[in-house]
């Protein structure tokens, strides 16, 4: 006969074997990551947590991460760790996102754009691992997207922030590289002056969520899963990234008075106001150069080919796109409640 005493000892010793079992990856971009101290930061979060060894796969510049993580599924990991900028973190979850296991980020890029909208913490290894080990996991909304492009081809990809046409796109075509490995996202404000001057404007057919197909002219489409980017700069101010639906952004500016009022709305009103604790009572203004549409999918078919942006990078010519909602499509690790 087992005492209570033993039995208790017996089940202590079982939930420390099992957790000891639990294993994690980590997918890291040699670039991006100080390796020698993440391995030692990981090394005191998963003895702490009470994990197995963690597994080591890096990127390379053919492959940004989506093989390195089935590797790691196929190794048995439960968790796979992103080290790097906001490619890993994307190219790491169209890998886990079919999977079982759960995604944990060690932002170390640029953007960190789904970092920021978990609201992590950006700039501290310790913290990021120690959420990563000892955390729980929260499901989160996952965008699923079609590419079409001009031979007739097609490839799909995931998202988990946003994709889009236009100001955004033709950005992301104009950064310099190398002085954004200089100076961060600030590399991006010469390059969205250049984009300015651009007076092209977008002509595309869209449908959403099966409806009737329309008409537009349009500067910049933008379909978000998460709002948030550098600098503050709230773009889509009623995003979620939990709620089952895309928010969609349509820049439609006439000149520079247009050009302004987006910039007050998104700078001031979105980043400022809406933050305030009794934004909920302040009425909005109107602004017809900008509109938000909350959808589960959306259909765009272009009238000429256009750069494309997904997550940050530039994902070449575009001559339309499918884009759809995944509810729940991925568990990340955040801190415990």
């Amino acid at each position: 006969m087992t005492s209570g005493a033993d039995a208790a000892t017996a089940s202590s010793t079982d939930s420390t074997a099992s957790q000891a079992t639990r294993v994690a990856a980590v997918v890291y971009n040699p670039i991006k990551v100080d390796l020698d101290a993440v391995k030692a930061s990981v090394a005191r979060a998963e003895g702490a947590a009470g994990w197995g060894t963690t597994l080591w796969f890096e990127t390379s510049e053919d492959d940004a991460g989506q093989g390195p993580a089935r590797e790691a599924l196929e190794a048995g990991a439960t968790m796979v760790i992103a080290a790097g900028g906001d490619g890993t973190v994307r190219a790491v979850a169209e890998a886990v996102h079919a999977s079982d296991a759960s995604l944990a980020l060690l932002p170390s890029g640029t953007g960190n754009l789904l970092a920021r909208n978990l609201k992590l913490t950006l700039e501290d290894l310790d913290n990021s691992l120690e959420t990563a080990f000892s955390g729980e996991d929260r499901d989160i909304d996952l965008g699923m997207l079609e590419i079409r492009r001009e031979d007739g081809s097609s490839s799909e990809h995931v998202y988990v922030v946003m994709t889009g046409l236009g100001i955004d796109a033709k950005m992301l075509a104009n950064t310099d590289d190398d002085l954004k490995a200089k100076v961060g996202w600030l590399a991006y404000v010469k390059a969205l002056v250049a984009t300015l001057r651009d007076e092209n404007q977008l002509v595309f057919r869209y449908k959403i969520d099966g409806g009737k197909q329309r008409d537009m002219h349009a500067h910049t489409i933008i379909v978000g899963n998460c709002g948030a980017l550098p600098a503050n700069i709230v773009l889509l101010p009623d995003a979620a990234i939990d709620d089952g639906l895309f928010d969609i952004l349509l820049l439609r500016p006439k000149g520079v008075r247009g050009w302004a009022h987006i910039l007050f709305k998104v700078f001031w009103e979105n980043g400022v106001v809406r933050r305030l604790p009794f934004a909920d009572k302040l009425p909005g203004t109107e602004n017809e150069a900008l509109r938000y549409v909350k959808a589960k999918q959306i259909e765009v078919e272009l009238k000429a080919p256009e750069d494309i942006e997904v997550d940050g990078d530039g994902f070449g010519v575009a001559t339309g796109f499918r884009t759809w909602i995944e509810p729940g499509g991925l568990t990340v690790r955040v801190p415990r409640s």
